[in-house]
């Protein structure tokens, strides 16, 4: 046989046995929350129209996209994001609703991407869109669904860093930057390069109160208060100071969702899907090198799909959730229920009526004719090896508990 055949390629990898379990359980309890907020479950295709993710959408790069083509020669593309597709969805079965929609999903993405450094290429997440609301209430909404999603995984210890677009947008406009600039300044904002953003900086002929602005890029604060003389200082740019209100509402709510213990406020926060237009926000705890949770508000993508409508949204990344979770060795706790009957010619009759009672109410059964030369202590260590509770011997033996 050939060896490669046993191998995945490079950025995708084979989830098995109890970790597989313990993902779809997971996914399952956190869906549940989503719906209890009044989310409505919702699937889109794994591959869809170029288009849907074009430059356009500013969603992801066209060299990052696993793309090819259908019969008719019409490209297609492995979808790299969840929000594009179902702010199609919205404009394409939703078009004459003006009240809220609420969406929430599941599935796998996928990037094709060159510089892996530990990442996979393809990522299963979970998410909510809030579509036809602008608030300051929706987006705590959605901030108040995160929060509970992670604390009902198992996680203690986990932070929300929210910004808005604004505030970045309204600097770069105010200096005058051309979009060569942009691309520089949001570049080493990305790779967290402050040191690089400070130099770019004091190189530019600015407003020493514009560069004092530029200043709160990195910084994080824990509360509304701690930015109040940051907003004094953007007085003068209507952009920054609208932006920094909407943070400052946003604040008074999470403290009535009782979540302000996990947020806090990342002035210069970025993004780089080119969509978001309002609060922007990543969640990350230790042992994820990468953020758990993205999301933010894009009140302009639907338009692209031709309704005109506000949104929020927010995805956590599973496989990320599952890293963090283990190297915190916080345990998905799971009960084992099934039951493993293993029986003999002379009760194979006896087996499959039992054994058809237990499915029938529900049970997890697993029926195996014993083998010659195999010992009772062999399927008890099958048992343990595949998570199942009790073995139930049909040859005279009694059943045996494994867990």
């Amino acid at each position: 046989m050939k060896q490669h055949l046993l191998h995945t390629p490079e950025g995708v990898r084979d989830i098995y046995q109890g970790e597989c379990e313990k993902k779809l359980y997971l996914e399952d309890k956190l869906h549940n929350i989503l719906k209890t907020y009044g989310y409505h479950p919702i699937q889109t295709p794994s591959f869809e129209f170029f288009d849907i993710f074009g430059k356009e959408v500013g969603t992801t790069k066209s060299k990052d996209l696993y793309k090819f083509f259908d019969r008719e020669g019409n490209t297609l593309v492995l979808r790299p994001d969840i929000t594009p597709s179902i702010a199609r969805v919205a404009a394409n079965y939703f078009m004459e609703e003006s009240m809220p929609i609420r969406f929430c999903y599941k599935g796998n993405t996928f990037i094709n991407t060159g510089s892996l450094q530990g990442r996979l290429k393809e990522n299963t997440q979970l998410g909510a869109e809030l579509i036809g609301d602008n608030t300051v209430d929706a987006d705590a909404e959605i901030l108040s669904m995160v929060v509970e999603c992670l604390l009902h995984a198992g996680l203690k210890e986990f932070q929300l860093s929210v910004g808005h677009v604004g505030i970045l947008q309204g600097m770069m406009e105010a200096a005058g930057f051309d979009e060569e600039e942009e691309d520089i300044l949001c570049d080493l904002i990305s790779n967290n390069n402050f040191f690089g953003v400070e130099s770019f900086i004091e190189a530019r002929h600015l407003d020493e109160g514009l560069k004092r602005l530029f200043g709160v890029i990195g910084r994080l604060y824990q509360s509304a208060e701690e930015f109040q003389a940051v907003r004094a200082a953007a007085g003068n740019y209507p952009k920054i100071q609208a932006a920094m209100e909407h943070l400052e509402k946003l604040q008074s709510l999470a403290l009535l969702y009782g979540i302000d213990k996990y947020i806090s406020f990342e002035l210069g926060v970025m993004s780089s899907y080119k969509y978001y237009s309002g609060i922007i926000f990543h969640g990350y705890t230790f042992g994820s090198g990468e953020p758990i949770v993205k999301g933010g508000r894009y009140d302009r993508l639907l338009k692209h799909f031709g309704k005109d409508a506000p949104a929020i949204g927010f995805v956590i990344v599973t496989d990320q959730l599952m890293a963090a979770l283990s190297r915190q060795h916080i345990d998905t706790p799971m009960e084992h229920l099934g039951q493993l009957v293993v029986y003999d010619e002379a009760h194979r009759e006896d087996a499959v009526i039992y054994a058809r009672k237990q499915r029938a109410a529900g049970c997890s059964v697993e029926l195996i004719l014993k083998a010659a030369g195999r010992t009772n202590a062999d399927y008890e260590a099958y048992a343990k090896r595949r998570q199942i509770a009790r073995v139930q011997f049909m040859d005279g033996n009694e059943p045996v508990k494994v867990f």
